[in-house]
């Protein structure tokens, strides 16, 4: 069991049953996606489209370690409440990032335009060094490439791009997800955590994640 799956099993991810998750920035020009556990039936179409727009040619393999599709989602099961609730978790695009601060080569880094935690191939060694700092548990190694892999893919990062949603937002028949500017009043994801109460997972591990927990409406 990883840190991870032992703080949900203690209690520590989040305080309550999840509701919805808006993964966002808190500055200005940032743009996230969300979901929405309320809405989610657990069809898992976002972690397929994640796959196919990301990671195409994966479509039959799994994550060592997961076993689960390479997707940059994944699924994690709360344990202590009354009945298992099943999260999904990503990239939180964390403030003070350990996976941007534990990398010698600066091959992670924080977007200037977006904010978005990104990684620079050209500069990876494939030391894996991310993978072990992150609280989450949310990054994989890819097994031809040895790099490390995480949400947003490269797909998803050029249909954002392109003025489109992430495959997941796209691809969710339940409307359980949100993209959009955080710092516009008017847009979805802002109305949405606005009208709602809301947490942040693992915040004793003081990586200040943008992702919301929204945990009652």
């Amino acid at each position: 069991m990883g840190d991870t799956q032992r703080d949900l099993a203690s209690g520590q991810l989040i305080q309550q049953n999840v509701a919805v998750l808006f993964p966002c920035m808190d500055k200005c020009n940032l743009r996230r996606n969300g979901f929405g556990s309320t809405q989610c039936i657990g069809c898992t179409a976002c972690i397929t489209a994640c796959v196919q727009t990301n990671q195409p040619d994966m479509m039959t393999d799994e994550v060592a370690g997961w076993g689960w599709l390479p997707s940059n989602i994944r699924m994690v099961t709360l344990e202590r409440a009354q009945r298992p609730v099943q999260i999904l978790v990503q990239c939180q695009h964390c403030t003070d990032a350990p996976c941007v601060n534990t990398c010698p080569f600066g091959a992670n880094y924080h977007d200037p335009e977006t904010g978005l935690v990104k990684t620079d191939p050209s500069r990876c060694v494939g030391c894996n060094y991310c993978i072990a700092s992150c609280p989450y548990d949310v990054r994989w190694s890819h097994p031809k490439t040895g790099l490390p892999m995480k949400c947003m893919g490269e797909g998803c990062q050029k249909l954002v791009a392109d003025g489109q949603k992430p495959a997941c937002v796209a691809a969710c028949p339940m409307n359980a997800r949100a993209f959009g500017d955080i710092n516009d009043p008017t847009s979805d994801i802002s109305r949405r955590i606005a009208s709602s109460k809301t947490e942040k997972l693992l915040p004793h591990k003081g990586t200040k994640p943008n992702y919301f927990v929204v945990v009652s409406k």
